[in-house]
């Protein structure tokens, strides 16, 4: 099942199925959002998919109008952004056949790894523990709240003070943590986890700067588990729409060097992430990224994220912020 919120255009929100090869959205009645539904079914000690499948009415609606009129929502929100936590994890993934053995060959001087090539080599080693056991910690960061979070079709603005502004084409968790302080995973969606590389590359330890950046998540959530094996491709269109990069990447536990369990594991363990109500969307790491073949995206261009699986695609367009730097006023 392929969840959407949207607005429709006097404001109100809504959510849908996707159906006839996501061409159409069938309305779920009796909720405005995805977030309502999670709260409901974990009421009812019901799925998203049964709730969801119960409220389905005869409103159809066409979803290339919808996403054209950029009415399309971010898969799940909370009513307070401040309530909403974007984190990820990098270092997970093993990348291409090819990059896999390069990377083996790199790895196996311990005395010369550098500390990024050490924490994927612990990845490798301790990633994927036997069920119900805790592996190695993963690389993890914060990304911001639930008020840098864009929905498909919104552009995503890079900062006046930034160095570059690149996609990540990732999968993301969503979860809502219930009453009883446990984590309710709802499903995953296609993500663009946005970042500055040139300012990461300046130095490792930017690299907590380098993410506080918006980022793209959507437009459908995938209601249920994750395929062991995902395939998509991301491309940048230039103002025309004409492809001037595009490259194949994949994701899943099968192409990644830890278990989704144990990244959970390691970002659910904190009771900061365990309070009732709040929503989480955590990154889980890519090995494919434009900037590593020297593309510079421009401001106009369009990111486009697509996995077949996740629906339709998740496109956002450059922009660049013109603001200056905040006053600091003494009181």
């Amino acid at each position: 099942m392929l969840l959407v919120q949207f607005k429709q255009a006097d404001g109100q929100r809504r959510i849908g199925v996707l159906e006839d090869e996501c061409r159409k959205i069938r309305v779920v009645e009796g909720y405005n959002s995805t977030y309502g539904l999670a709260q409901a079914a974990i009421a009812a000690d019901s799925t998203l998919k049964a709730l969801a499948a119960a409220g389905l009415g005869d409103t159809v609606l066409d979803y290339d109008t919808v996403a054209q009129a950029r009415q399309l929502l971010p898969p799940l929100e909370h009513g307070d952004s401040a309530h909403c936590y974007v984190t990820g994890t990098g270092l997970t993934h093993l990348g291409s056949a090819d990059g896999r053995d390069a990377m083996h060959k790199k790895i196996s001087d311990v005395d010369t790894l550098t500390d990024s090539m050490k924490m994927f080599r612990m990845g490798l080693e301790g990633g994927k523990p036997a069920a119900g056991e805790a592996g190695v910690q993963p690389e993890w960061f914060y990304k911001g709240d639930g008020s840098i979070v864009r929905a498909a079709e919104q552009p995503l603005t890079m900062p006046h003070f930034a160095l570059d502004g690149g996609e990540e084409p990732e999968i993301a968790a969503l979860y809502v943590i219930g009453p009883d302080g446990d984590p309710y995973r709802l499903g995953f969606a296609i993500g663009n986890e946005f970042s500055d590389h040139v300012t990461e590359r300046q130095n490792y330890l930017y690299l907590a700067h380098s993410k506080l950046r918006v980022c793209a998540v959507g437009p459908a959530l995938l209601v249920g588990d994750l395929p062991a094996h995902v395939a998509g491709m991301s491309r940048i269109r230039d103002s025309q729409g004409q492809v001037r990069w595009e490259k194949p990447f994949v994701s899943g536990e099968e192409n990644m060097s830890h278990t989704v369990a144990n990244l959970e594991y390691h970002h659910f363990k904190y009771p900061l992430f365990r309070r009732p109500g709040d929503v989480h969307i955590h990154f889980f790491g890519t090995a494919t990224l434009s900037c590593s073949d020297g593309i510079q995206v421009a401001h106009g261009e369009t990111f486009e994220i697509d996995v077949a699986a996740f629906g339709p695609p998740l496109r956002n367009r450059l922009a660049v912020e013109t603001l200056a730097a905040p006053r600091i006023h003494q009181l």
